[in-house]
């Protein structure tokens, strides 16, 4: 199961970026680029989000390419599993 689900768009650096970084840092994330989907785009709007990337881990929304925002996540989420 994947850790993550990420936003994001065909054209988008922060997207690169951020698909780059979890990669390196071993966290698995599923993609949803709302250019090929428009499923994709609904969903994100129905979150309250116009912009991607857009990371959800667990019920937590995360905007943009913020690394520090994602370890704490992931910290707390691993230390509620204990």
């Amino acid at each position: 199961m994947a850790q993550a689900i990420v936003y994001s768009s065909t054209n988008c650096n922060f997207c690169k970026q951020l698909k780059t970084y979890l990669t390196e840092q071993n966290i698995s994330f599923e993609e949803r680029n709302i250019d090929e989907k428009e499923e994709y785009f609904h969903e994100l709007s129905r979150l309250g989000m116009m912009s991607v990337p857009l990371t959800l881990i667990g019920e937590k929304q995360i905007l943009g390419f913020n690394p520090t925002r994602i370890k704490k996540v992931l910290t707390a989420l691993e230390e509620a599993a204990k």
